[in-house]
């Protein structure tokens, strides 16, 4: 792959990374409530989905969910009503008085609910789909080996995702460190609730 290619790909990635959307949402809202070491099991699960995505854009099955309605469709309503759980949740019982929130230094159950979480907020978000079938194939150099070029391609998309998700969580753990037990953690959780209700609906509704 040469590497103006690869260059331009690494603008697209970035800016697609940077741009926030529900894997931001989840990354911040963890954050804020548990901070920034137990939300990095949030962005690892964030960035096998990814990972995931990018070995199906390779195999095209992507493709093909993008262009069957119904696979499309069921990915959209899966990716909406999580959204809308995860929204009512928050509503419910904010950022630090879940019931789910494990008060022991034991992690292990944090770990595998926040990965999960992450994980499947990738997967069932169409966007997603949607940019790495059409990013990943525009890249490819067919007179070259595939394995180097997906495996470059791959690890920089999935660097950028890391980083650009560790820093949205770097700058929430600092907001919820401020806010604990305050009004304004009221207000800010309902803010981020309405937020994921309304990534839901806007899924579901969107042409």
């Amino acid at each position: 792959m040469d590497f103006d290619n690869w260059l331009l790909f690494s603008s697209i990635a970035l800016v697609a990374t940077i741009t926030p959307g529900p894997a931001v949402l989840l990354v911040a809202s963890h954050s804020i409530a548990y901070g920034v070491g137990r939300t990095v099991y949030t962005i690892l699960g964030n960035i096998t989905g990814l990972l995931v995505m990018s070995l199906l854009s390779v195999l095209g099955l992507s493709a093909v969910i993008m262009f069957s309605a119904t696979a499309f469709g069921g990915i959209q309503t899966i990716g909406a009503l999580y959204l809308v759980y995860l929204g009512i949740r928050l509503w419910r019982y904010g950022f630090f008085s879940a019931p789910s929130k494990l008060e022991s230094p034991r992690w292990s159950g944090t770990a595998l609910r926040f990965y999960t979480q992450g994980l499947m907020v990738a997967l069932s978000n169409p966007k997603a789909i949607i940019f790495t079938a059409a990013l990943f194939p525009q890249f490819f150099d067919h007179g070259r080996p595939l394995v180097p070029q997906f495996t470059l391609l791959t690890a920089t998309f999935m660097t950028y995702s890391f980083v650009c998700l560790f820093l949205y969580a770097r700058v929430s753990a600092a907001t919820g460190a401020n806010i604990r037990n305050s009004r304004l953690e009221k207000l800010l959780s309902r803010l981020f609730a309405s937020l994921f209700v309304g990534a839901g609906i806007g899924l579901v509704t969107a042409t």
